[in-house]
C-alpha cells in the first residue's frame, strides 16, 4: 500500500468491538478519549478529537494533548439526543517543529538566519487564515523574520509564547491521518438516574380480595411521588390466558377465583395490545399516565414476548410456535422452573418478519398512548440482532424511549444485550452480600469496557427473587439493602410493597415468595408509614440534590479496617458535589473502624480540615487527619456524608 502520511493513530478508546457498536452517554455528559499517536523520528506532533451530532454538517474539534509514552488525550461534550459521530486525527505540525528546533539551536548559541526564513513560509500560510489582529501581527514578524539587522528581537519572536499559540490555533495539518469513525449514543438524563417502583396493578384496591383497576391506582400515585420515585412500574397488564392458567404458589391447577400469572398473556379478551378488562378501558390507562405525569412521575410497561395457550396468536398465527407431532406447542422452561401457561415463540419462523413487524407494532402502539419507558422481559431468550433492529427502529423515530433488561443470566449475554441497545439492565447486585462481593462487582461494572454502555440498574428484589439474605431479615438489614443500591448505582429499583413492608416469607428451601403475588391478588396497608419506608423516602431526596449519586461509574472505595463495613468516595463530573458512603453490613451489631479519607482524589493535604455533614441526621464533624473514625449501629447502618472542603 502506498501512503505517505507518517502519523499512526492506534488503541483509540472508548470503543466498543471496534466500532461495531455504539458508546453511551446522556445529555451534557462527557466523552474521553485516548489514542496512541506516534510517527517516525523526533518531529512534533498534533492530534485532535473531531465529533459532531448526526444533525450536524461540520465537525468540531477539540485538540489532544500528550500524556505519557505517546499516549494522547482529549475529551468533548455531548449536548444533545441522538447519536454523535467521533475519529482522532493525527498529523506532524511541521510549524511547531519548526519552532521547537530553532528553540534548541538559539539555547545551543547557533545562528539561526537561515531558520529564520524557514519559518516565513508557515507564517505566510497561517496569516491566510488568522483574524485581523493576528494577520497584523505576523506580517510584522515576516518583515522582522527577513530584516537580519533586528536580529535578537526575530529570535525572541520566533520562540514567544504568543507565536506558539498562533501555530496551535491555525495547526499545519500536511499528510494529516486519521483514525475510523465511532460512534456515541446520547439519551437523555432518566437513561442513567431512575428510581423504580414495582407494584401490580390488580392488588392496589384498598378492599382486600377485589381486583384492582387504574382508577385504584391513581390513589397510590401521590404516595410513591412524596417517597422520591420517579417511574412506576407496571407488570403485565394484558389479559390473562385461562388455558393451563397458574393457581396460587404456581401450582398447576386453578381453582374458580384463580387470576393466574400477568406474564400469562393472551386470552378471548385480547392480546399484546389489549388490556385486562377488570383493570380498566384503555381511557382509563392513559388517564392514569396522564395523571402520573403530573405527579412528576412516568409510566413504566412490561414488554413480554410470550403468548398464553389461547392467544389470539396462536390461532391467527400458528407459523409463529413451533408445533410437535402431536399438535401440541411445548410451554415455556428454564429449569428447574416451568412455564405450562406460557408458550414460547418461534423466532427461527420463516414468517419471522411478520413476526417481528408486529412486535415492532406492539410497541409503537403503547409508545402512541404515552409510554416511553419498557422494562422487556426474559430479552436473552430472544434472538439478539431482533433486539438490535427493533430498538434501533423505535429509537430513531422515538428517542425518548428507554428499554431495561430483565435478563438474569451470563455476564456476556448481559454485555451483549446492552450493545445491541439496551439503555439499562438488571444485574446480580440482587444476590451481591459481602464487602469483597459488593467492591469486586462494582469494580467490574464501572472499571471495564462495561462503563461506556451498560447502565445498571440495581434491585434489592423483585417478584421473582426474593434472596436469602432477605428472607427473615429485620429491618436494618433492609434498610441496609437500599442503601446500597441507592448509592452503588445511579439507577435503582424494587419491588414496592413488598419490599417496604418487609415482607419475606419464601417457598421452603427457593428463592421466591411464598403467596407470590405473580399468582394472586394481594392485599396492603398502603397507608402505613415506617421507619423504612420514611429512609427509603429521605435517601431518594438525597439522591434528587446530590448529583454524585446519579451517576455510577466515579466510585472509589476507601481502605477500612473491618469487613462488616464498607466505605467509598463518589463525585460528580465536575466534582462540585463529593460524598463519602459508609455502610455497615451487620444488621445485628454495632461495627467500629477506621476510614481513609482520599485526600489526593480530594485536592487536600494531610492536616486540611475537611467537614463531612451527615445528610441523614444534619450532623457535622470536622476531620484533619487522613484516618478517621466510625461507629455505626442497626438502627442506622449508613452514613451518607456531604463533603465541604
Amino acid at each position: 500500500m502506498l501512503n505517505q502520511k507518517r502519523v499512526v493513530i492506534d488503541f483509540v478508546s472508548p470503543q466498543i468491538n471496534n466500532g461495531e457498536f455504539f458508546i453511551k452517554r446522556v445529555v451534557n455528559e462527557v466523552v474521553n478519549v485516548d489514542a496512541h499517536i506516534l510517527a517516525d523520528g523526533h518531529d512534533v506532533l498534533g492530534a485532535s478529537v473531531l465529533y459532531k451530532n448526526e444533525k450536524d454538517s461540520k465537525w468540531n474539534e477539540e485538540r489532544m494533548h500528550l500524556v505519557v509514552n505517546d499516549e494522547w488525550k482529549a475529551s468533548f461534550v455531548v449536548e444533545k439526543q441522538g447519536f454523535y459521530t467521533y475519529k482522532v486525527e493525527g498529523w506532524v505540525d511541521y510549524a511547531l517543529n519548526w519552532q521547537h528546533g530553532i528553540e534548541r539551536k538559539i539555547d545551543d548559541n547557533q545562528h539561526v538566519n537561515s531558520e529564520l526564513l524557514e519559518g516565513i513560509e508557515f507564517l505566510k500560510t497561517i496569516s491566510k487564515k488568522a483574524n485581523k489582529t493576528e494577520k497584523e501581527h505576523l506580517l510584522r514578524l515576516i518583515k522582522l523574520f527577513e530584516d537580519s539587522e533586528n536580529y535578537d528581537e526575530a529570535i525572541k519572536e520566533a520562540v514567544s509564547e504568543k507565536l506558539h499559540n498562533i501555530f496551535l490555533k491555525y495547526p499545519a495539518k500536511i499528510l494529516a491521518n486519521t483514525s475510523k469513525e465511532y460512534k456515541v449514543y446520547v439519551d437523555r438524563l432518566k437513561a442513567r438516574f431512575s428510581t423504580w417502583y414495582e407494584f401490580f396493578p390488580r392488588s392496589a384496591s384498598e378492599n382486600e380480595g377485589v381486583h384492582g383497576t387504574f382508577k385504584d391506582c391513581e390513589r397510590l400515585l401521590p404516595r410513591i411521588t412524596k417517597m422520591g420515585f420517579d417511574i412506576v412500574y407496571l407488570p403485565p397488564i394484558h389479559p390473562i390466558g385461562e388455558v393451563n392458567r397458574k393457581g396460587k404458589n404456581n401450582t398447576t391447577e386453578a381453582f374458580e377465583g384463580d387470576v393466574g400469572s400477568t406474564w400469562g398473556i393472551g386470552s378471548k379478551h385480547g392480546g399484546h395490545k389489549d388490556i385486562h378488562p377488570q383493570l380498566g378501558s384503555l381511557k382509563d390507562f392513559k388517564t392514569l399516565i396522564r395523571k402520573a405525569k403530573d405527579e412528576g412521575l412516568e409510566i413504566a410497561m412490561d414488554y413480554a414476548l410470550q403468548a398464553a395457550p389461547d392467544h389470539p396468536w396462536v390461532k391467527e398465527h400458528p407459523e409463529w410456535f413451533k408445533w410437535r407431532p402431536d399438535g401440541t406447542v411445548q410451554y415455556a422452561e428454564n429449569p428447574p422452573k416451568k412455564y405450562q401457561d406460557i408458550l414460547p415463540i418461534y423466532w427461527e419462523s420463516k414468517d419471522y418478519k411478520n413476526l417481528w413487524k408486529e412486535c415492532l407494532d406492539t410497541l409503537l402502539y403503547w409508545i402512541d398512548c404515552g409510554i416511553n419507558i419498557f422494562r422487556v422481559d426474559n430479552p436473552h431468550t430472544k434472538p439478539f440482532y431482533f433486539w438490535n433492529w427493533i430498538i434501533s427502529e423505535v429509537k430513531q423515530k422515538h428517542p425518548d424511549v428507554i428499554f431495561l433488561a430483565e435478563a438474569f443470566t451470563t455476564p456476556k449475554v448481559m454485555a451483549r444485550l446492552a450493545k445491541e441497545g439496551y439503555t439499562q439492565s438488571y444485574t446480580y447486585f440482587t444476590w451481591r452480600n459481602s464487602k469483597h462481593e459488593f467492591i469486586e462487582y462494582m469494580n467490574e461494572l464501572t472499571q471495564s469496557e462495561l462503563k461506556e454502555f451498560m447502565q445498571p440498574n440495581f434491585w434489592p428484589n423483585t417478584p421473582d427473587i426474593n434472596p436469602y439474605h432477605l428472607q427473615g431479615a429485620n429491618d436494618s438489614k433492609f434498610i441496609q439493602r437500599y442503601v446500597l443500591a441507592a448509592t452503588l448505582s445511579s439507577s435503582i429499583g424494587i419491588y414496592g410493597p413488598v419490599f417496604e413492608q418487609m415482607i419475606s416469607d419464601s417457598l421452603p428451601g427457593r428463592e421466591e415468595y411464598l403467596n407470590s403475588e405473580k399468582f394472586q391478588i394481594c392485599h396492603y396497608d398502603w397507608s402505613l408509614e415506617n421507619k423504612l419506608t420514611t429512609i427509603i423516602a429521605k435517601i431518594n431526596s438525597i439522591r434528587r440534590q446530590n448529583t454524585a449519586l446519579q451517576q455510577t461509574n466515579n466510585i472509589k472505595f476507601c481502605h477500612i479496617e473491618n469487613d462488616n463495613l464498607m466505605a467509598f468516595y463518589k463525585w460528580d463530573q465536575d466534582k462540585a458535589n463529593e460524598l463519602l458512603i459508609i455502610v455497615s453490613l451487620d444488621p445485628y451489631y454495632a461495627q467500629q473502624g477506621t476510614v481513609q479519607i482520599p485526600l489526593y482524589d480530594l485536592g487536600v493535604q494531610q492536616g486540611h480540615q475537611i467537614q463531612v455533614q451527615d445528610l441523614v441526621t444534619g450532623s457535622s464533624y470536622n476531620w484533619f487527619n487522613e484516618w478517621n473514625f466510625i461507629e455505626l449501629h442497626p438502627t442506622l447502618p449508613f452514613h451518607i456524608f456531604k463533603i465541604n472542603k
